[in-house]
């Protein structure tokens, strides 16, 4: 029993000091799922449970390879802020959107005045059907 108490007692001894190693070594921005510090703090007092969620939930995501023999890895590689970023313009510093809100703003005056003509007509025409019928 006590062989089997010791083994035990290795293994999950093993099982932390890799998964601390590989913890540690891990760069900061690939660890998933809660900052490196929680990670050890985990790792080291919640054995052998915190090594485990370490290797399951926390190690970084392995590259994958694509069809096209490419390593495509999370981020495309880069952390998120050193990530390429396509240069995004404001609505109001973008010059063909602000022509279209131009073109689109004459089309709503030039319906908003057939609306109002032909609600001026609807209220013509009841107005003489109105007047043309007798009073009761």
């Amino acid at each position: 029993m006590i062989r089997l108490y010791s083994m035990f007692f290795l293994l999950d001894l093993v099982l932390m000091v890799v998964a601390l190693i590989d913890c540690l070594s891990a760069e900061e921005f690939a660890i998933r799922a809660l900052p490196r510090v929680v990670w050890v703090f985990l790792i080291l007092l919640f054995s052998p449970v915190g090594p485990i969620a370490w290797f399951v939930a926390g190690r970084p995501a392995r590259p994958v390879r694509l069809s096209s023999g490419e390593v495509w890895r999370p981020g495309s590689g880069f952390p998120e802020s050193q990530r390429p970023r396509r240069a995004v313009r404001a609505p109001d510093d973008d010059p063909e959107f602000l022509r279209g809100l131009a073109a689109s703003r004459k089309e709503d005056e030039e319906l908003l005045k057939n609306w109002e003509a032909d609600l001026r007509r609807r209220e013509d025409e009841l107005r003489r059907r109105s007047s043309d019928q007798p009073e009761a």
